[in-house]
Parts: C-alpha cells; structure tokens; sequence
C-alpha cells in the first residue's frame, strides 16, 4: 500500500501580548488626552497595587482632554454651587475631563472612601457641567503621579507611588 507525502507543520507559538511601556512617576501636574472627542463616563474604579494606588475612568469613545492638578489640601469646590468640600487625607488632586459627561452613563458611586488604602483616601464627583467632569482626590500625602490612557475599553489612568 502506498503512502501519500506527507507534511509536517511547523510549530505554532502563542501570540505575543503586546509590551506596555509605562510613563515615570513626576511630581507634577499633568494632562493628556484626544482634544475634539466628547466621551461619556461608563466606570470608575480606584485600587490599591503593590507599589502604587490607581484611579481610573471609564469612557465609551477615546479619551477627551484631561488635566491632574496637585493641591496641597484636600479642600475642594463643588460646580457649579462653588461651595467647599473637605475630603479625607491632607493633600489632593483634581482630574477634570472636557467635553465629557457622566449623568446619563455612569450610575456608580460618586463618593468612594478608601481609609485602608496607602495614598488614596477618598475619591469624590464634584463637577458633572457644561462638558466638564472633575473628580477630587484626597490623598494621604503628597506623592508624585503619572497619567496615561488605554484602550479596550478607553480608560484615564492616574497612578500614585507609594515610594
């Protein structure tokens, strides 16, 4: 009985996930983001990593426009009242998101206490307005940060060492 030729396939490796290289952390403020997109709010998280505290927002579109402001007090101001809020911890940091909205995406909370965590304390909604969302960060101590976007899903991240 004859055999046909036969053929071997060559070996087949996993695909490579791909490498993310990560910005520094600076003791600065920052921004970021696409300018002329507007996105809306789907989630927001913060967690607690090895060697750093994470905030994060959600978006259903790229991210729009975004700056992280560092205050040396965790007092705030509401929009579009103006009144204060004082949020736990003694330093803080305001991320602002323009043209974004949150009020008809996001049902989530919008004050999240997190005493346990090393950095951050307390994260709080304080402007869903004429295309500006801000939340305020209060934080244990002033700590240097980095920023960054992703995608699948498109996410804002900001990043607090605990070095």
């Amino acid at each position: 009985m004859a055999s046909g030729p036969r053929f071997s396939q060559p070996p087949v490796s996993p695909p490579t996930p791909p490498t993310i290289t990560l910005p520094g952390f600076a003791c600065t403020d920052s921004g970021g983001g696409k300018a002329g997109v507007t996105a809306n709010v789907t989630d927001v998280r913060v967690g607690q990593q090895t060697d750093y505290d994470r905030f994060v927002l959600q978006f259903d579109s790229p991210v729009p426009t975004y700056t992280a402001k560092r205050q040396a007090s965790p007092t705030f101001a509401m929009s579009p009242s103006g009144s204060p809020i004082t949020l736990s911890g003694t330093y803080g940091v305001l991320v602002t998101v323009h043209v974004a909205a949150e009020i008809a995406s996001y049902n989530g909370s919008t004050d999240m206490s997190h005493g346990e965590f090393r950095i951050i304390k307390e994260a709080r909604l304080t402007q869903d307005f004429e295309g500006y969302v801000s939340w305020a960060l209060g934080l244990d101590h002033a700590a240097c940060m980095r920023t960054f976007t992703l995608t699948g899903p498109s996410r804002l991240i900001v990043d607090f060492t605990t070095a």
